[in-house]
């Protein structure tokens, strides 16, 4: 598991690291995904694969189906606890915020909102901890209504400047996606886009890019995908997402003397197990540090 003080303490030199790779980096092989391998992988899924690496020494993005559209599932929980801070930061909200709540808020994967029914609640960035460190899906409903719903949080994107990606559903029923439904999906590239501007933009204060980027390090649900074709010694902090036939990861990289790079990968309609789909997203993420590494 990452070490939160080691990371967060990378996101201070950021900056500095990513203006002074650009020249370096133009000067070696541009970076390419090995789209056979990509396409090996998706076959071996029995579904769709979409991935999108940003990497922002250059500002160029890579991809593979990066523009088509993905169930998001529990990956636009980072959307969420975004738009809060930037209600935070805005003096529309205080972190410290109690919410009640009740029995009839459970809903199924409730791990830390289940242990405080009929108590005093939890605070605003106790709801979001839960909902980006274990995915709790009933903290991320109690939390939907603070930035106007599923169509807040949608208009929130727009003015971020994402015109595609759209949640129109809470949990559980977002995760309901038929092929061809744009409701509740977004694309590899914009999610890319996201963990850029929000992790390295001003889109936040440093104060609350410092907390969503802690909540990305100490994300619990993650290690058996992207994380597990990493380096050990790169750090990353992720969110993931999961459905029917559906495995999501979406990532920011730090390899080890190189500017961070976001990555988003989202496999759908896949024939294989949980074991299996996340062994692809893993495979991916070994197919992307190669690059890094090899360059």
């Amino acid at each position: 598991m990452t070490d939160r003080r080691q990371f967060l303490h990378l996101l201070g030199g950021t900056l500095l690291l990513a203006a002074a790779l650009p020249r370096a980096a133009t000067a070696a092989a541009p970076l390419a995904l090995p789209r056979d391998r990509l396409a090996e992988l998706e076959r071996a899924s029995g579904g769709r694969l979409g991935v999108a690496v940003l990497d922002t020494a250059t500002g160029r993005s890579l991809g593979w189906r990066d523009e088509e559209r993905f169930a998001m599932c529990s990956t636009f929980k980072f959307l969420l606890a975004a738009a809060v801070l930037q209600r935070v930061d805005r003096g529309e909200l205080t972190l410290d915020r109690r919410l009640p709540i009740r029995k009839d808020d459970l809903i199924h994967h409730s791990p830390v909102t289940e242990r405080h029914v009929g108590s005093h609640g939890l605070a605003v960035a106790d709801l979001c901890e839960a909902t980006m460190t274990l995915s709790d899906n009933a903290a991320a409903n109690l939390l939907l209504p603070l930035v106007g719903g599923p169509a807040g949080l949608t208009a929130t994107l727009r003015a971020w400047g994402d015109a595609t990606t759209r949640l129109d559903r809470p949990e559980p029923h977002l995760n309901d996606v038929p092929p061809g439904d744009p409701r509740d999906t977004t694309t590899p590239r914009e999610m890319a886009a996201h963990v850029q501007r929000l992790v390295l933009g001003d889109l936040l204060q440093p104060a609350s890019r410092e907390r969503l980027t802690g909540w990305l390090a100490g994300n619990r649900t993650g290690d058996h995908r992207l994380r597990a074709g990493l380096p050990k010694g790169w750090r990353v902090g992720d969110k993931t997402g999961s459905g029917p036939g559906t495995t999501n990861d979406v990532a920011i990289v730090w390899p080890e003397g190189r500017a961070p790079f976001a990555l988003a990968c989202y496999l759908t309609g896949s024939s294989l197990k949980d074991d299996g789909r996340n062994a692809i997203l893993a495979s991916v993420a070994r197919e992307v540090a190669g690059l890094y590494a090899a360059a």
